[in-house]
């Protein structure tokens, strides 16, 4: 084959990453399949409401297992790469951090951004691959007329995954492919059947790698106990809008945006957390219509689709990973911080989230939410 090259496949251990090692080794690649070692699932058994192991979690060590066991499969050389130590510092850190500060962050998006396609990357280089394919669901094409690589919308709407990939730089896309980006979730099932992939059927993981149950106050106890760090007093004041001071709280970490349940206030209608005051210590809360906002401001702004925001543009700006999508007007206000003016209110705008802002099937960007 001509066309031959060598690939490395990011496998996770799930039906995506493997039927997209086992499709590209049945064209005829040479394929690598390499797994990231980010984070000890066991380190933190014994700590209260930590248990030894969960179904449903992205890169465990059953994943490490199952991603070995393809890879024997289909006959391509395999290796894991251990990157616990910067996954701590650059995700679970700042994801602590955030929670004590009054944010919600999306960790996920940073492990992206930051650490799994910067690193597999040049990994894939080291091993004499210029080429890294992941099972995500989107796509990837190079636009002849502004000389820009695109991000895209993949077919299985359903399965959109673009919303955390708004951080790759235009050198990472210009190395990645995402073979899955035009089928759907059983198509690609029934090729890992097709090809004999045990796991063919593993069900599809939804946890946050490592909070365990999606209890995340748990395992901010349990982290902070492991460090040798007191959890720090982010107590305060639950306040109205007005002002108005209605009782005390125990610490912001315990409150989201939008979160109805576990106030401790009774009052005749029902309250919401509106908004969170990292620097005060004081949570927001009020009726269901105070937590619509009519404009956002995002700074550490990536572009994909062009060079700069000049002039304000139309866009479609998703505020949540399951959020909808809405219109709006995308303009610069500094250096690097853009603008969202909304045309209808959106609910629960969320500092810590990102926003990242579409023109129909193409991703123009996105920045987080400040």
């Amino acid at each position: 084959m001509e066309n031959t090259k060598t690939i490395a496949v990011a496998m996770s251990g799930g039906v995506d990453s493997s039927t997209v090692a086992a499709m590209l080794r049945a064209e005829g690649h040479n394929v690598v399949g390499l797994t990231m070692q980010l984070w000890n699932q066991r380190r933190l058994a014994g700590h209260e409401g930590m248990p030894e192991a969960i179904q449903g979690r992205c890169c465990s060590l059953d994943d490490v297992y199952d991603a070995r066991r393809v890879a024997q499969t289909i006959g391509i050389p395999y290796y894991v790469v251990n990157h616990e130590e910067r996954f701590e510092r650059e995700v679970v850190r700042p994801f602590v951090q955030d929670y004590l500060s009054g944010r919600t962050p999306i960790p996920c998006s940073l492990c992206n951004n930051h650490l799994k396609f910067d690193q597999l990357l040049i990994v894939a280089r080291q091993i004499g691959a210029d080429t890294l394919a992941t099972g995500h669901y989107a796509r990837v094409e190079f636009d002849e007329r502004s000389g820009r690589w695109l991000l895209k919308r993949p077919a299985d709407v359903a399965k959109d995954q673009t919303y955390f990939l708004f951080g790759l730089t235009q050198e990472q896309l210009s190395r990645t492919i995402f073979p899955l980006g035009g089928m759907t979730k059983p198509e690609v099932r029934e090729l890992a059947r097709q090809h004999g992939l045990a796991l063919a059927e593993k069900r599809d993981s939804q946890e946050i790698c490592f909070v365990p149950g999606g209890d995340y106050k748990r395992f901010l106890d349990a982290y902070l106990e492991e460090q040798g760090e007191a959890l720090p007093d982010t107590s305060g004041e639950l306040v109205t809008s007005s002002g108005e001071v209605l009782g005390e709280h125990s610490g912001i970490h315990n409150f989201t945006v939008g979160q109805r349940k576990g106030l401790g206030v009774a009052t005749g209608s029902p309250l919401y957390v509106i908004q969170i005051k990292g620097e005060s210590g004081q949570v927001v809360v009020g009726p269901g219509e105070e937590l619509y906002s009519k404009t956002l401001r995002t700074r550490r702004v990536n572009l994909i689709a062009l060079e700069a925001v000049t002039e304000p543009i139309r866009v479609v700006v998703k505020i949540r990973h399951r959020h909808e999508g809405a219109a709006a007007i995308l303009e610069r206000l500094g250096e690097d911080e853009l603008q969202v003016t909304f045309d209808e209110p959106q609910r629960a705008v969320t500092p810590g989230q990102a926003a990242v802002f579409y023109d129909h099937d193409v991703v123009i960007g996105g920045g987080w939410i400040v």
